[in-house]
């Protein structure tokens, strides 16, 4: 009898976008998740969270999936299905990068509220791409929520020079507030990952 022994590690990509958001892609299945966070109808600030995955040669990678989570504007996480269906706030969002023309990620929420008198504003960042072997963990905060930043204790456990590359900046279009946040996987750039 053959005994198997375990295989090397694969990569996690790029099918897993298809497979987990599979109506962006045009299959005929139904995704579990979507870029929309919270419907119109939610509580709060409603806002646009836009940008782009980058490698170490700065180039944009076209096969890349950001699943979000958060708080809503009251700084609760749904605590039930029938929760969501009543606030229009679902807590979580899934987006692939393939999907859209200039291979950015787009995510239509609430701006969160805190979560505890600590912690400033955040939404909690899931990136998963090619030639990965696991998943990574970011986080994204708001560059007009300074006073709250300076005291997030998360935040102020990175070091100075690299906390701008986990804070969104704010546009505006046509009225609706836009923050812009691009992850760099690698270079002098390089998103601050979290070890959790």
């Amino acid at each position: 009898m053959t005994t198997l022994k375990q295989t090397p590690s694969q990569t996690v990509g790029p099918y897993f976008a298809y497979g987990l958001c599979p109506e962006q892609y045009n299959f005929d299945l139904k995704s579990l998740f979507t870029n929309v966070l919270a419907d119109r109808e939610a509580a709060g600030e409603h806002i646009t969270l836009v940008g782009q995955v980058f490698d170490a040669d700065g180039a944009v990678i076209g096969d890349a999936m950001i699943e979000v989570q958060q708080v809503d504007s009251e700084g609760r996480y749904p605590q039930s299905r029938e929760e969501v269906a009543k606030s229009g706030f679902r807590g979580f969002a899934r987006f692939g990068t393939g999907t859209d023309p200039q291979k950015r990620f787009i995510i239509e929420t609430v701006k969160p509220g805190r979560a505890s008198p600590d912690e400033a504003p955040h939404l909690n960042v899931i990136v998963t791409m090619r030639g990965m072997l696991l998943h990574t963990f970011t986080r994204i905060y708001f560059d007009d929520e300074t006073a709250a930043n300076d005291k997030d204790p998360v935040l102020a456990s990175v070091p100075a020079e690299r906390r701008a590359t986990l804070v969104a900046k704010r546009e505006t279009n046509g009225g609706n507030a836009v923050y812009r946040f691009d992850i760099h996987m690698q270079g002098p750039k390089e998103t601050v990952f979290f070890d959790l």
